[in-house]
């Protein structure tokens, strides 16, 4: 469960794996607009329960439900909930600015199919009911390079028994990074993990990106510097 603590005798639930700004530089007048107007039909209410059929939450409807946790710039995101109409998608994104961009996005690309977050994802996992979601994307995560924050990662064993909980039988974990002390980390957690198998035959499985896959602006910011990215992916059994 996320961790709580107490205010003036209640039950606060608090961040748990999200460090670092929540903000950057000021958003422009478009942004700031869409925030206070565009934002509040999308973003999910997590002081309501949440329905037992995740497929109630769109405005389409739909057959499956995705997670992409830290959509970043809203490029795979975005792209994927237009390629996959009959699919519900969940983004989640605490910074600011980045869920101004995708707000933007939509406003030139509306999509039914889709559902907001801005906050620390492990909330929205311990919302969520029981296997309920088919696929959960995790790509280019925070690396938190440093030794000493490592415990920071969003792939640990409290984020990990979170997201079996909540993905089907045969749903898929995605995760992609460009730092290889991050992708050895992921696999290691996962391989530990009884309730994940990686699909993977060959060094191509993991070299080659995703069916669509867009690119975004930090595995870009990456193939500059002389970086590959990994594409894991996971199966929950």
């Amino acid at each position: 469960m996320a961790a709580e603590r107490r205010t003036n005798g209640e039950r606060t639930r608090v961040r748990e794996n999200f460090f670092g700004r929540s903000r950057g530089k000021t958003l422009r007048p478009l942004q700031a607009g869409l925030l206070r107007e565009a934002l509040p039909p999308l973003a999910l209410d997590l002081s309501r329960a949440a329905p037992a059929d995740l497929r109630t939450l769109f405005l389409a409807p739909v057959e499956t439900v995705r997670l992409e946790i830290g959509f970043g710039g809203g490029e795979h995101l975005h792209l994927e909930s237009g390629r996959h109409p009959t699919a519900g998608f969940i983004g989640v994104e605490p910074f600011v600015n980045s869920m101004a961009k995708m707000l933007v996005a939509l406003e030139e690309g509306p999509r039914a199919n889709l559902r907001l977050f801005g906050d620390d994802a492990t909330l929205l996992l311990d919302w969520l009911p029981d296997a309920s979601l088919d696929g959960i994307d995790l790509f280019y995560p925070d690396p938190w390079p440093k030794r000493k924050h490592w415990k920071r990662r969003f792939v640990n064993p409290r984020t990990l028994q979170r997201m079996a909980r909540v993905l089907k039988p045969g749903g898929r974990f995605r995760f992609a990074s460009d730092i290889e002390t991050y992708v050895d980390w992921t696999l290691q957690h996962l391989r530990d993990h009884p309730a994940f198998a990686w699909e993977a035959d060959g060094p191509a499985d993991w070299h080659t990106p995703y069916e669509g896959w867009p690119g975004t602006r930090y595995e870009a910011k990456a193939h500059r510097e002389g970086r590959k990215g990994a594409y894991l992916t996971f199966r929950r059994l």
